[in-house]
């Protein structure tokens, strides 16, 4: 830290109990002056000879015949007045970073300027100022701390400006030009971690890119507003470091607790929307914060009481990098607010698509697949979504986001395990938002004996099951047609009539290959068919008793119905 001492005189200021001070000397005391609580006995003559204030003072005060003066807006207070005194007595003072703003305000307020005396206390202090202090990073970053409780004072006299200017001028330089020290005790790795290496790689003093993030983080948020600000707007720091210095400085003085945060509501709201006024965006493919911050965040940000742009914006930011966001960030939300974020990302997803055909190729795809997960995942562990929040949000995501339905399925699943009371129709509604065909061997096995799926879900899932075990061509088309249609019992009664069918071919080609005649369907799967269709239960136990070749044959006319209606199902 820079210091500059001022005077050879041996310091003779004593106390007399807390709140009085006076100079120890031969003459006695001539001028009484009360600053704030404290009161100084002091001499006249070194008094006047440097302030032109205390000229006036003093003045004033004989014409009222008394030798008390009272002084009751002194920046720095009794202090700064002090370390005024003595410089006028010629007595030793010391001024750092931690006391140079008040006394050069103390200063400014007793006018000791050149005209006063030559080499007075205002002219050596701007000396100090730009010779030591501005030229230090520490001393720099401290006065400027040290400036706010000064206002308007420290702005007045340009403090606060020249402080800002030496701060974000340093900041800027490159960083293996730095000599000086700084803080840089954060133990961050992987993406948080944000370094900047030499040419040499080799070399082990790397000067990291973030190098001034913790000490400017000690700033009051209006300060550090203003130095992010010039930062920021200068263009020449990386977006990626103006978004760690934000997520640092939420770290360091966001309080976690509820409590505090709302028993502090309105610094914590300047908080937070100084942070998103900062925060550095561009679109979906360059977003520099994390999606978990921007969420929490905007959780603070409703707790706080926001303006409501501002909590619009964390909106649009987090829609940016939703395909980053985990099912923990998204459930401390309301639904209809996580249902906004997801209506915001799918309309930006479909502009940028439709700006660069390339990106939605190479890009977009394995987004939309993450957020079609995330979504999936939101779905199954959120205990509060009523059916329509739950039909509404999955309708959000496309189908091209979910070429697998097994997050879907679970999701669904576990909505009607936990809301037993669902009606058979509520319970068609959901079904009706998950297409079967898109189910893998295991949620298929799992669907078709999941006793809580409508009877003609579980069928639909057998019919499509039974041909991908044939490996029928028809397999190939149903996979590549839209989502099945609601059936009608006729329609449930052939298509389970092919089912079996299907599944007497293959037992019997498997027990030739096999030898064993294993069942493909499950125990379940064929009470089913015999609940509903008696004579097909039985038909289909009796073929599993006999070879392919000799199995029957079903009627001509059902035979050639249901050839008419395949052909059909598959046009």
């Amino acid at each position: 830290m820079k210091f500059m001492k001022l005077g050879s005189k041996p310091d003779t200021f004593e106390s007399d109990g807390k709140f009085v001070k006076y100079a120890v000397s031969d003459l006695d005391s001539d001028v009484t002056i009360h600053v704030g609580e404290v009161t100084f006995h002091l001499h006249k003559f070194p008094l006047l000879s440097k302030s032109n204030r205390m000229q006036r003072l003093v003045f004033e005060a004989s014409e009222e015949e008394t030798n008390e003066i009272t002084i009751l807006d002194m920046p720095g207070g009794h202090k700064a007045f002090e370390i005024c005194a003595k410089f006028c007595y010629g007595m030793t003072v010391t001024l750092n970073a931690y006391n140079i703003t008040a006394v050069r305000c103390a200063a400014e307020y007793l006018e000791m300027t050149e005209d006063a005396d030559r080499g007075n206390l205002i002219y050596k202090i701007e000396v100090f100022l730009n010779s030591g202090i501005f030229r230090s990073w520490k001393d720099s970053i401290i006065v400027l701390q040290t400036t706010r409780s000064l206002l308007p004072w420290s702005e007045d006299l340009k403090l606060v400006g020249r402080c800002i200017d030496s701060v974000s001028a340093k900041i800027l330089v490159n960083p293996e030009t730095i000599t000086w020290s700084y803080t840089h005790n954060r133990k961050l790795s992987g993406p948080d971690k944000i370094v900047e290496y030499h040419r040499e790689k080799r070399e082990e003093n790397v000067i990291p890119k973030d190098w001034w993030v913790e000490d400017v983080c000690e700033l009051e948020i209006d300060m550090f507003k203003r130095v992010m600000s010039v930062v920021k707007s200068s263009g020449r720091m990386n977006n990626g470091v103006i978004a760690e210095a934000l997520r640092y400085y939420v770290a360091r003085w966001l309080p976690e607790s509820m409590e505090s945060l709302t028993s502090k509501a309105s610094s914590n709201k300047d908080l937070v929307e100084t942070v998103v006024f900062l925060l550095p965006r561009v679109n979906i493919a360059m977003s520099y914060s994390s999606c978990s911050f921007l969420l929490k965040l905007l959780k603070v940000s409703i707790l706080v009481g926001a303006d409501e742009t501002v909590r619009e914006d964390l909106v649009e930011n987090v829609s940016l990098k939703l395909h980053e966001a985990s099912v923990k960030d998204l459930l401390i939300h309301e639904v209809e607010l996580v249902h906004r974020i997801v209506e915001q990302f799918m309309a930006d997803e479909k502009r940028e698509s439709e700006d660069d055909q390339y990106k939605e190729f190479v890009l977009g795809n394995g987004i939309l697949l993450s957020v079609g997960r995330l979504i999936d995942a939101y779905l199954a562990l959120n205990s509060d979504l009523t059916l329509t929040s739950f039909i509404e949000l999955s309708e959000l995501v496309p189908e091209s986001a979910r070429p697998i339905h097994d997050g879907l399925y679970k999701a669904i699943d576990t909505f009607m395990k936990e809301h037993p009371e669902l009606t058979k129709s509520e319970k068609k509604r959901l079904c009706g938002l998950m297409d079967v065909r898109k189910l893998t061997n295991e949620a298929s096995t799992h669907a078709a004996q999941n006793e809580r799926l409508p009877l003609r879900m579980v069928v639909q899932v057998l019919y499509f099951e039974q041909l991908r075990a044939n490996h029928s061509p028809v397999t190939s088309v149903a996979a590549s047609s839209h989502s099945p249609v609601e059936k009608t019992e006729e329609n449930k009664g052939e298509e389970a009539t092919k089912t079996v069918e299907l599944s007497k071919k293959s037992r019997g080609s498997k027990s030739t290959r096999s030898g064993g005649g294993a069942q493909l369907m499950p125990s379940r799967s064929r009470r089913i068919f015999e609940k509903i269709w008696p004579g097909k239960g039985e038909s289909s136990n009796k073929s599993s008793e006999v070879s392919s070749g000799s199995s029957q044959s079903p009627p001509a006319k059902s035979s050639s119905s249901s050839s008419r209606r395949r052909r059909h199902s598959i046009s």
